[in-house]
């Protein structure tokens, strides 16, 4: 039996929600491992993986077709956690071959977007990616350990990018990708407002015990800032949150981007995993259950953009399918009415196929690893 009263962190045992809510241990297993194959080896009308030569492989934006930091560290948290050493290579080869930047003033940081043939889109990065890089390398090297060459070097790698994102701009070049002062992520490093679906208190935990000896204090002190940023951030009766904000939680509407829409939807994933790995603030129960009953009554043909208060737009939600999931891995957190319901929903919903179905099926793909108590912190070996 699963301790609820501790995070995972300290007990090693992990939720396993869809058995809790009467699924059999079998058909779990299989369905995780259904979802894997369908987005890394299904047909063109599903997978979002794609191998290049003998050593490389990429993780496409269907909508977009490019190839964001975003996608490739999550595709690399998603094989570390399922033991596919191979594939996790591959992304993190194409990353450092094409996105990783040596020049300019974001050096050290990673290109959020290039084509498929690697030239870059941009040469600016986005903090998202570089924090879930960060995590994924760490995983790597307790779980399979430290290559001997680079890239392969994991956890050098990790502390390398933890280092720049902090320390960058102190030489005059560039901006750091957290306010030294407040201790919050930015949406990008020359910019002073943030985006609550990027803060990830849960990592900075394990960042302060693994990153550079002299980062771990800022590191601790992020991860209580971004707890208590999202107290601000999501509303206190919906649970909603703005896809960018400001730093005293307010919505920030300059770019036009201050509603709930799909950045948003991962702030209720994140709520869910940082309570599962350390129940690391007991106030994030009331946002989940916030979240998963603002859309009980909701038909998921019909999601929409909202404002943070609720109230909907004409436009309709591009990515249902993946509100829908983190939706329900807000479970992990809520003690309301309607946490099975949001979990049946997404069980009984498929991954999603045509040409918008990247950003989507990652966040199924995470939904369904955390449900099933598969996605694990992955300690140092002994």
């Amino acid at each position: 039996m699963t301790n609820k009263s501790a995070g995972a962190f300290y007990t090693g045992q992990y939720r396993n929600v869809l058995q809790e809510y009467g699924y059999s241990e079998a058909e779990i297993a299989e369905k995780v491992l259904n979802t894997w194959n369908q987005l890394f080896h299904g047909d063109e009308n599903t997978r979002m993986y794609y191998e290049a030569g003998n050593d490389l492989g990429y993780i496409l934006d269907t909508g977009n077709l490019d190839v964001r930091t975003e996608g490739m560290s999550y595709g690399m948290m998603m094989a570390v956690q399922l033991d596919k050493k191979d594939v996790f290579d591959r992304l993190w080869n194409w990353s450092m071959k094409y996105m990783y930047m040596t020049e300019g003033e974001n050096a050290g940081y990673f290109a959020w977007s290039c084509s498929p043939d690697g030239c870059k889109n941009a040469h600016g990065p986005a903090p998202d990616g570089e924090e879930y890089f960060a995590l994924a390398l760490f995983f790597a090297s307790h779980r399979w350990g430290d290559g001997e060459i680079e890239p392969f070097d994991y956890s050098r790698q990790a502390k390398k990018l933890l280092r720049t994102v902090l320390h960058k701009g102190e030489d005059g070049v560039g901006y750091p990708m957290w306010n030294p002062d407040n201790k919050l992520i930015k949406f990008v490093p020359n910019c002073e407002f943030t985006d609550p679906s990027y803060h990830l208190p849960h990592f900075y935990e394990l960042f302060h015990l693994w990153a550079n000896p002299e980062d771990r204090t800022f590191w601790k002190a992020a991860a209580q800032a971004s707890r208590e940023y999202l107290k601000i951030a999501c509303h206190p009766e919906t649970g909603l949150a703005p896809e960018y904000a400001h730093y005293d939680g307010t919505p920030n509407n300059d770019r036009g981007y201050g509603h709930f829409f799909s950045d948003s939807y991962r702030v209720a994933a994140n709520i869910g995993l940082d309570y599962e790995w350390f129940r690391g603030d007991p106030g994030k129960i009331a946002a989940a259950n916030n979240i998963q009953a603002f859309f009980a009554e909701k038909d998921p043909e019909d999601y929409r953009r909202y404002t943070i208060a609720g109230e909907p737009f004409d436009e309709k939600a591009l990515h249902p399918t993946g509100l829908i999931a983190t939706n329900a891995m807000a479970a992990l957190a809520a003690d309301g009415p309607h946490a099975k319901a949001a979990v049946d929903l997404f069980w009984n919903t498929p991954v999603r196929t045509g040409s918008r179905r990247y950003y989507d099926n990652c966040l199924y793909m995470f939904a369904m690893l955390a449900l099933s108590g598969n996605y694990k912190i992955w300690k140092p070996m002994k």
